[in-house]
């Protein structure tokens, strides 16, 4: 396997040729465990540990390895292992808000062209959910599209296509049967020779299904979905970078249990353009879209223009956003502390009159 075989191109090039450090080669990352990492490229494939300088510049909030990462890789020894000297600057990355605490960033993916969110057709199936993943993968800086699998358990296929094309204008969307091939065709002509995609989804969506359906092969184990809520079971634990037939690259990556978004504002205006058109309709600029006079999202609420769901969803992830982005800005932290003082302060105003009144 050689490097313009994983996606190399001038803009690489470019990178590398800013960068070019004795003794070392470039290599993609193909796998990633936990704390392994699988590196491919002109010298072969092996598995590459970070130098203790790429820890400490990672403890710091530097750019831990994913899969999908161009690295300078020095290849030592007989046995071929690889030390991971540098991360090369990522042209996309697919990212989420990392779960526990602190408030952390995670990525998933890096360097991909094409985001595959895939979604069952089944009694999971959740247009909310979809909204979600749309919104991190138009901030990833790579090409969304939307996989729905499953159509041979489904018999309202047509109608849950439509109700993802209203929620996703202008993506392209793909209902597929992985287990049975229908539609897939339509899906391997989108994926191009020297692009990478990555597919994102919850647990039982069928991503292990698809990957072996692209690969013609099973490469990647599978599971049923449990029975009664239909949910998922956790197949793929590690993420994984495949080379399909036709020259293009998937990654397969664990089903995500949650989504958390990561600074998306971006995300949040391209899938809910239409919400946005229209708050900028309204009477007063700083309207909050409940009872104002004058009201253009109000209204567009009233006549059906504008789903209840789409726009309960749409603030909903506006208030994670901010309540982020809060943690994440000690003055926006300081900002928000000083109005709930204020609040308070009237409140107990408002009571001290009460009972003197």
């Amino acid at each position: 396997m050689f490097i313009k075989d994983l996606g190399w191109d001038a803009y690489f090039e470019a990178l590398w040729g800013e960068r070019v450090m004795e003794g070392c080669a470039p290599a993609r990352v193909v796998s990633q465990q936990r704390g392994m990492w699988r590196v491919a490229g002109d010298c072969g494939e092996c598995w590459a540990e970070p130098t203790g300088k790429l820890r400490e510049q990672a403890d710091e909030g530097g750019d831990w390895p994913v899969v999908g990462d161009w690295l300078l890789a020095e290849f030592r020894g007989p046995e071929h292992h690889a030390m991971i000297q540098h991360v090369l600057p990522r042209r996309s990355r697919f990212a989420r808000e990392a779960a526990g605490r602190p408030i952390a960033q995670q990525v998933l993916a890096a360097n991909i062209d094409l985001a595959l969110i895939v979604a069952a057709l089944d009694g999971d199936f959740n247009v909310r959910r979809i909204e979600r993943y749309l919104t991190q993968c138009w901030e990833s800086g790579a090409r969304p599209a939307i996989v729905l699998n499953k159509t041979d358990v489904c018999a309202e296929v047509r109608e849950r296509v439509v109700q993802i094309e209203r929620a996703s204008v202008g993506v392209p969307v793909f209902p597929v049967s992985a287990l049975t091939g229908e539609g897939m065709e339509a899906l391997e002509t989108s994926l191009k020779k020297g692009e990478t995609a990555v597919l994102l989804g919850s647990s039982g969506a069928g991503k292990s299904t698809l990957v072996n359906r692209l690969l013609w092969e099973v490469r990647q184990p599978m599971q049923a979905v449990r029975e009664g809520d239909n949910r998922g079971r956790h197949t793929t634990t590690s993420r994984q970078l495949f080379v399909m037939g036709n020259g293009a690259m998937i990654i397969d990556t664990p089903g995500l249990r949650e989504l958390g978004l990561w600074n998306a504002d971006e995300g949040l205006l391209q899938t809910f353009a239409e919400v946005d058109d229209l708050a900028e309709q309204c009477r007063f600029r700083d309207c909050r879209h409940n009872k104002e006079p004058g009201c253009a999202v109000q209204a567009a609420l009233g006549s059906g223009i504008l789903e209840v769901g789409r726009f309960e969803n749409w603030r909903k992830l506006q208030r994670e956003q901010k309540f982020q982005l809060r943690k994440l800005d000690p003055e926006l932290k300081r900002a928000e502390k000083k109005r709930i003082k204020e609040i308070m302060r009237n409140m107990r105003q408002q009571y001290k009159h009460r009972d003197k009144g």
